[in-house]
């Protein structure tokens, strides 16, 4: 009765605070559909512009093959001042550079183009000269070819080396299946993480910690009432995200078994909540509260493996990562989610989760102990 008393004092509090209430909707709904929709790690529609000093019939051929979607040419310039003038106002982000001597190098067996990126954004310039690389690479095959009067049937005469690559659990490679999926999972852990730590620093800001002390409930109560109002907002807020975002905006496969996600998933929001009353008992008011959060929470985002897989990582870092619950819970979403795992396969990841969140949880009452007991 007094553990229930307390639980529902706390989601009564949740429930009448309508701002809370505002941002965990639009955690669950409007976060996740933005990062799907607008986030791409895809080139399309790369705006270029083409310096052609040749203009030949063979600098116009490689021309032509910086096409939709990939490319946009938006401009055919003349000089240098203009090549200058597209890329430093941001309206082009690469310039393609072909020299007055391009087919007579090319007879030669020794043409260069010049290409000129804007590196701002590292991650579409990276794409964006890879596409530029395939490009000319192939150009390049088919006037070999032509010079050495290759035909199809004499290829298909000697021996070659044929790759297929088939891409599994993602084969359109839709950035939107992964950048929503991800996002899905770091909402679950940023509003256990705010809203169970906002709430206990709130007592010591209001001064009720004290009346909490004085009440015949034991620590470890208190500390449960506290996270089961985010769990069971989760909870709730879930089946929004599962079937109304990810399955029915972005038609994200759901493979595995919603069975095995589910309990591990509300397990792994206690563990998160647990963290939060860590840094609660630590941080004296709510700003101190969210500095501490920001410490903790972007560390844990990239040594999750959500963007770097473990094993590209330092040594050092690997290992850090373990004491992370991020880690396991975004290797058993993937897992169970995209791959349609079961058990035999993410279990170690179920107890790296179990293991931290009774660790987590048990230093939290300690630490809170030690702190009111003074």
């Amino acid at each position: 009765m007094r553990l229930w008393a307390l639980i529902k004092k706390e989601s009564l509090h949740l429930i009448r605070d309508k701002a809370l209430i505002f941002i965990l909707l639009w955690a669950f709904t409007g976060a996740i559909y933005t990062a799907g929709s607008g986030f791409t790690m895809e080139v399309r529609n790369f705006p270029i512009v083409i310096y052609d000093m040749s203009k030949t019939k063979e600098s116009r051929e490689l021309i032509s093959r910086f096409q939709k979607p990939y490319f946009k040419i938006i401009s055919y310039i003349e000089s240098d001042k203009e090549l200058i003038k597209w890329l430093d106002s941001g309206k082009a982000s690469m310039a393609v550079i072909i020299p007055p001597d391009f087919k007579r190098k090319l007879d030669k067996d020794n043409s260069k183009i010049q290409i000129i990126i804007d590196g701002t954004m590292s991650m579409s310039a990276t794409v964006a000269a890879s596409y530029v690389s395939e490009i000319t690479f192939d150009y390049s095959l088919e006037i070999l070819q032509r010079k050495l009067g290759v035909t199809e049937r004499f290829l298909s005469s000697i021996p070659v080396i044929q790759e297929k690559t088939r891409i599994e659990f993602n084969p359109n490679t839709l950035t939107s299946w992964f950048m929503s999926l991800l996002e899905y999972f770091n909402m679950i852990t940023m509003v256990a993480l705010l809203v169970t730590a906002a709430q206990m620093v709130r007592e010591k800001e209001h001064g009720t910690v004290e009346q909490l002390l004085v009440t015949p409930v034991r620590t470890w109560e208190i500390f449960i009432a506290k996270i089961i109002p985010t769990v069971f907002a989760i909870a709730l807020l879930s089946p929004i995200s599962i079937f109304g975002i990810l399955k029915g905006v972005f038609n994200v496969p759901l493979r595995g078994s919603l069975l095995l996600f589910y309990p591990v998933m509300l397990f792994y929001a206690f563990t998160i909540s647990s963290l939060g009353l860590v840094i609660s008992t630590v941080a004296r008011n709510l700003a101190q509260c969210m500095m501490l959060m920001l410490v903790i929470l972007i560390p844990m985002l990239f040594l999750s493996g959500a963007w770097t897989p473990p094993e590209s990582m330092h040594p050092m870092m690997r290992y850090l990562s373990l004491i992370s619950p991020m880690r396991y819970f975004i290797d058993f979403g993937y897992s169970v989610l995209f791959k349609g795992n079961g058990i035999r396969y993410v279990w170690h990841d179920i107890v790296g989760i179990i293991i931290l969140g009774v660790a987590l949880f048990s230093f939290s009452v300690w630490r809170f102990r030690k702190t009111f007991a003074k």
